[in-house]
């Protein structure tokens, strides 16, 4: 506790710093600061939100990175993961496919822009006794009166939980620096939001565990660092670059207005394993122990690719009380090469190759949203997009038409919406070619080192949605309050489903899948004690072929709230238990970073358990936290599995401290 003194005293003289009026009010803070994000200024609004300074998602580990939906990772911070319940896609045309380290880098259109009276900064760490580490620290400040920028550094990581040789063996290691500006002129007609973001991401790959030969079953595999690997000496390097503007023009006040977005990105992704794990048979022979099969080296493998994409969108705008409109184009210019080791290659001698012709790409979307509401009793809104064409003489694969388009309507606590899409294969599910693993679906004639042959065009993949939602705010009964009730219900079709199979390879399935999710969450207060369940139900034979989703997904959280010292720290003390499902969940292929699906292993049904205790002072906030404090309890294993063959965190102390500055 003696670190947490210090860092009340800190703040203490933090508070006394800010500038003071006569009354001695500070005049700057959160109340002072708003953020400013793209989808405002597209709304043709920039009144900004207020700072989050809640405390309720702080000590909530999903909430630490870009993306906060529940995942299936590799079991530790920074590595590979998946969305573990359903999404739908509304991304079309040429799109890498190489998604796995989505989680860690930010998305260019949701970058926040600050709007402050001063100087505004602010710092985060978190850290456990397992090595975890996600830090961040970000600084912005007006230049002028309607002009501001920013930088901000975020680093990543984490250290091995398995094999591990000592507690700084390092695992993940990742960077994120930003650069970002906004500016407006005095009128308020131009706006202008541009970043800029240098990621760097490095995951070593274990491959998961390897099972000892008197290692028979799942509940074998707990020991941590004394358990063996299959793994040793590969690695996966992910570079992402990235510059980002929208700039938008009033022409006639609101109601119309034009908007100019380019956006400029490459990413770089490199597998490389320079010491093949192989084993001996009982005649001599070597025999392969992690990966299908070798093309080119037996010794070493290299697989490379490298997307570049470049987008420019002219829209215009415009909004009145009732209506809000939006209509766009956008031009596409993509292109991916990739390379692998030269047949013959050794770890000593190393010769890289063209592993598939440089495919490239120029495309024209176009697409718009439009709202229209009625005295806040209804509101009904559409959007949508569709790959109009392809331009001549870019595109090397045959053209179909993609759309997504969403209608909604909306009466007081209840909504309804539909949703239909049609979306091509990713270029890494249509062409990969390397050291492990091969496959091409091209309409051009290069053929697949695999089979020979191209392995057959895949048809474009299509869904239909309808939800029904309810949203419900219920009026205090004597000490509870805050009673907020959401519950939704939909219904998926979705037919030519493109996933990974059991051999890693990417193929079609031949029938529709149909899925039935319901949603529930409930917040209220009884006097000081909060609680916050949610649950997520999916159902429609979750371990068939194409898609497996545990059926059922809860987080439920529990705390007690109160000042302290006078009211000078506000605090939480309480619980937060996860639970999932057992289902066969996907297993993980480094090479061409993609989860496949597998029937040997089913991830059992688990509840995660933390308690924590969170406190805010002035503009220090920070969390104390026994993270899966019931592991091995209550007849419980010593343990879980995040995917097949690779463990979750065993029990651990996470530390996290916050601290604004807005002088």
């Amino acid at each position: 506790m003696p670190f947490v003194c210090v860092l009340l005293a800190l703040a203490a003289s933090t508070a006394r710093a800010q500038v003071v009026d006569d009354s001695t009010k500070a005049l700057y803070g959160p109340k002072t600061t708003r953020l400013i994000y793209e989808a405002e200024v597209l709304r043709d609004s920039t009144a900004g939100t207020p700072l989050d300074t809640t405390l309720t998602k702080w000590p909530q580990a999903r909430f630490w990175f870009h993306d906060t939906t529940f995942q299936q990772d590799l079991g530790t911070v920074g590595s590979a993961s998946r969305p573990l319940l359903y999404q739908p896609n509304l991304e079309l045309g040429a799109r890498f496919g190489r998604n796995v380290f989505d989680k860690y880098a930010r998305d260019a259109r949701t970058v926040p822009y600050y709007d402050s009276r001063s100087p505004y900064s602010f710092f985060r760490v978190v850290q456990s006794g397992s090595g975890e580490q996600v830090f961040e620290i970000s600084y912005s400040r007006s230049l002028k009166k309607n002009f501001s920028v920013g930088i901000a550094y975020e680093r990543i990581a984490s250290n091995k939980v398995l094999a591990a040789k000592g507690s700084r063996d390092g695992l993940v290691e990742h960077s994120n620096l930003l650069f970002f500006g906004r500016y407006q002129n005095e009128n308020e007609r131009y706006h202008l939001l541009f970043n800029f973001s240098n990621v760097r991401h490095r995951a070593l790959e274990q491959g998961g565990i390897k099972p000892l030969p008197n290692e028979n079953t799942p509940q074998d595999l707990f020991n941590y660092a004394q358990q063996q690997v299959w793994l040793t000496q590969a690695a996966n390097n992910e570079d992402r670059d990235e510059f980002y503007l929208t700039h938008t023009y009033r022409l006639l006040g609101r109601g119309l207005t034009v908007y100019h977005t380019f956006d400029a990105k490459r990413q770089y992704n490199n597998f490389a394993d320079l010491g093949l794990e192989t084993a001996r048979t009982s005649d001599g022979s070597l025999e392969r122990t992690f990966f299908p099969s070798t093309f080119n080296s037996p010794t070493a493998t290299i697989d490379r690719a490298e997307y570049r994409q470049l987008e420019n969108t002219f829209g215009v705008l415009g909004r009145t009380k009732a209506v809000e409109y939006r209509l766009y184009a956008r031009d596409r210019i993509a292109s991916v090469t990739s390379q692998t080791l030269a047949p013959g290659s050794t770890t000593a001698n190393l010769m890289l190759r063209e592993a598939a012709p440089k495919r490239q790409f120029n495309q024209l979307f176009v697409g718009g949203t439009a709202a229209f509401n009625y005295r806040t009793i209804y509101a009904i809104e559409t959007s949508g997009e569709a790959y109009l064409l392809p331009l001549t003489g870019l595109s090397t694969s045959s053209y179909s038409l993609e759309y997504w388009a969403r209608g909604s309507v909306r009466t007081g606590p209840l909504s309804a919406e539909a949703l239909v899409n049609s979306y091509s294969p990713t270029l890494t599910q249509q062409e990969f070619i390397g050291n492990h693993y091969a496959w091409s679906h091209w309409s051009g004639n290069y053929t697949s080192p695999a089979t020979n042959a191209v392995d057959g065009i895949f048809k474009n993949t299509s869904t239909q949605q309808l939800t029904g939602r309810l949203q419900l705010k219920v009026p205090s009964l004597g000490l509870l309050t805050g009673q907020r009730f959401e519950a939704s219900v939909s219904a998926v079709n979705i037919a030519n489903l493109v996933y990974y199979g059991t051999t890693g390879a990417p193929q079609q399935l031949g029938t529709n899948r149909n899925l039935v999710i319901a949603f529930a969450r409930h917040r209220t207060m009884l006097g000081r004690v909060g609680f916050d369940n949610q649950a997520t139900y999916t159902k429609g034979d979750n371990d068939s072929e194409g898609l497996r989703i545990p059926s059922l997904v809860t987080n439920s959280r529990v705390f007690y709230e109160s000042y302290i010292f006078r009211k000078a720290l506000f605090n939480q003390i309480g619980a937060e238990v996860y639970y999932q499902s057992a289902f066969r969940g996907y297993t993980y292929n480094p090479t061409a970073q993609q989860f496949y699906q597998q029937d040997h292993f089913t991830i059992g049904a688990h509840a995660i358990a933390d308690v924590f205790f969170v406190a805010d002072i002035k503009a220090v906030s920070l969390f104390l936290k026994m993270a899966y404090v019931n592991q091995g309890l209550a007849g419980s294993y010593n343990g879980y599995y995040a995917s097949p063959y690779y463990t979750g965190y065993p029990r651990r102390f996470q530390l996290g401290v916050k601290w604004n500055f807005f002088n």
